[in-house]
């Protein structure tokens, strides 16, 4: 049986890891009561006697909590941006290529994706890896996404019955291009430089929709059916696989939320490309990502818990 803590369980990634969780055999869950979650202490024994701490906590916290870890048996599964890109930690985007699986699997401290970096780097990491694009092509990207990803106080913001008639419509957001995932972005996907990236977010629960345009003249090498082919072979998995599209000329950003998987689709002519990944902000965008990296770390079947 494996002991795990949820440093934070009270936030949105960890209540959803924390119900995942719960009734699962070959888990127990450690947990602190109100009072003891705000006593270092507590947390400090909590997280040096357990087999795996996920860390749903701000990104300073997060780096408290790992200070805080003694035990050097514990694997770490941090939700928060604060290691993403430090050295020695497992970047927890296992269909990437084997090397990512691998790190994960004997990894000590793996970080979680961000929600929207997940899509991004999945579409563009194949191109540059592969040799499709040149790492110094300047990139957009734009992301639409559910409510939920933005915290608690956001979510009662939108379901408050009074609010905002502005809150109707999508709204763009970090519009001073300096969006905690662009480092990610950037250093995991193999760019030079990080996109210019417009977040989105809507008045739907969950759903997130990803895409970066591409200008055939900016491809070293092939076209929109090498493309396809590039992302049908790399992404053929349970959980991330490609996907033609088909609802009629549209994309709509909520279409998994609730599942625990992603799909990648390519559009466009000849000249004019736009690759897509969709999936749930909530989902591969953040818990469901979560446990499957636990599953890898622990050796248990990749998709056990998740809803795909």
């Amino acid at each position: 049986m494996i002991h795990v803590f949820i440093d934070g369980r009270e936030g949105t990634t960890g209540l959803r890891i924390f119900d995942r969780l719960s009734g699962n055999p070959k888990i127990h869950l450690l947990t602190l009561s109100e009072t003891e979650r705000k006593d270092p202490q507590k947390r400090s024994e909590m997280l040096n006697s357990c087999d795996v701490a996920f860390l749903c906590l701000p990104d300073d916290a997060a780096r408290q909590a790992v200070e805080m870890t003694t035990n050097e048996h514990v694997r770490i599964i941090d939700a928060s941006t604060a290691h993403r890109t430090e050295p020695g930690w497992a970047y927890g985007l296992p269909e990437l290529d084997a090397s990512f699986r691998e790190k994960i699997a004997s990894a000590k401290r793996i970080a979680v994706p961000g929600c929207h970096a997940s899509g991004f780097i999945a579409l563009v990491y194949p191109l540059i890896r592969e040799g499709f694009l040149s790492p110094d092509t300047a990139l957009c990207c734009t992301s639409l996404t559910g409510y939920s990803g933005a915290g608690k106080k956001t979510i009662a913001v939108y379901e408050n019955g009074e609010r905002d008639p502005l809150l109707d419509a999508p709204r763009l957001y970090a519009l001073g291009q300096q969006h905690k995932h662009l480092k990610e972005m950037k250093a995991i996907s193999g760019i030079s430089c990080p996109p210019a990236f417009l977040p989105v977010i809507g008045d739907f629960y969950s759903g997130m929709l990803v895409s970066v345009p591409i200008f055939a003249g900016d491809l070293k090498k092939g076209g929109l059916e090498d493309l396809k082919a590039l992302y049908r072979e790399r992404y053929a998995g349970k959980i991330v696989r490609y996907r033609e599209l088909d609802e009629g000329g549209f994309a709509s950003a909520n279409a998994l939320s609730g599942k625990d998987s992603m799909e990648i689709y390519v559009q466009g002519c000849e000249d004019r490309i736009l690759l897509m990944a969709r999936y749930d902000n909530l989902g591969k965008g953040a818990s469901g990502a979560a446990l499957q990296n636990m599953n890898i770390a622990c050796g248990f079947e990749e998709t056990e818990g998740l809803a795909l």
